[in-house]
């Protein structure tokens, strides 16, 4: 049985999702706890690891709080896993990582998943906020490891329309970091920026898949065009330019938070997971606009 979990973390002490040795990760502390809760060991007591799957590796010093994963197991293992537990299994699962897992890592649910269920490939979108600070008034240093501090103001006017030629198919690949094999095609579904009642901007990104350091990328580019020090035109012109710009700031991490993933209908999953592993394509304008 696949079992899918949702996820929400504190980035700050971590080096980002993805395990590595020697290195606090998220992933490592999830599967560590995992394979306490589960009592997946070897015949001789060591813990084996429990490989989990995330909808999206957040970098060094993002935060979540509706990161989404998923990981294997079996109805046998899970029953004996909640021991004596009068809660049913997925229950006791959920409050038994609680008492393992550190403070800033939070499991807010454990449910079965639904066949076909892929917490990467049957995502249909990812939600990030990047919040920024640009005001005296609205600096606050309860929030100063999530909300980023800029020393000049912002016009939210000039972001929102640096930001719409940005939107819809388009190859990002001025906005990532290359990796063999791996497309830079996206599909960005919105790129909105408000400004709160307390002064605080906050940016909306949301698309089918984000590659390495993107959504930083694209908040930098922002940020230089909406506190004037580039003209309002220059983030199309980057996009245009279909490799990376050494002139684009990736903005700091710890001002990102992954909100929410979006799944389809349950029928659907499986498909969706087929469709996202297919490489995609750049089109051309006229063809985006009839997609």
């Amino acid at each position: 049985m696949r079992l899918r979990i949702d996820l929400a973390y504190d980035g700050s002490g971590f080096h980002g999702w993805a395990a590595q040795p020697g290195l606090r990760t998220v992933q490592g502390e999830v599967e560590q706890a995992l394979a306490v809760a589960l009592r997946r060991r070897t015949p001789t007591g060591e813990l084996l690891r429990v490989p989990v799957v995330c909808a999206g590796r957040t970098d060094t010093g993002v935060h979540a709080r509706g990161q989404v994963l998923h990981v294997d197991t079996t109805a046998e293992e899970l029953a004996a896993s909640a021991g004596r537990s009068p809660e049913p299994p997925l229950e006791a699962l959920q409050r038994r990582l609680a008492g393992i897992l550190p403070a800033d890592v939070v499991v807010r649910r454990v449910v079965e998943a639904a066949d076909g269920f892929d917490a990467r490939f049957s995502a249909t979108w990812r939600r990030y906020v990047y919040r920024v600070a640009d005001r005296p008034g609205s600096v606050d240093p309860l929030t100063r490891s999530h909300v980023l501090a800029w020393s000049r103001p912002l016009s939210l006017d000039v972001l929102a329309e640096a930001s719409a030629p940005l939107l819809g198919l388009h190859d990002f690949a001025a906005f990532c970091k290359q990796r063999e094999g791996a497309t830079t095609v996206r599909t960005l579904l919105d790129l909105s920026w408000v400004r709160r009642p307390d002064g605080v901007l906050e940016a909306t990104v949301r698309a089918d898949a984000f590659c390495h350091s993107m959504v930083r990328a694209l908040v930098g580019c922002l940020l230089a065009t909406g506190e004037g020090r580039r003209p309002v035109d220059w983030p199309a012109a980057v996009l245009a330019s279909a490799s990376r710009s050494p002139e684009v700031t990736v903005a700091p991490a710890h001002g990102l938070t992954l909100e929410e993933v979006a799944y389809p209908h349950d029928e659907e999953l499986a498909a969706r997971a087929e469709q996202t592993r297919a490489r995609r394509a750049p089109v051309a304008p006229a063809a985006q606009e009839d997609a």
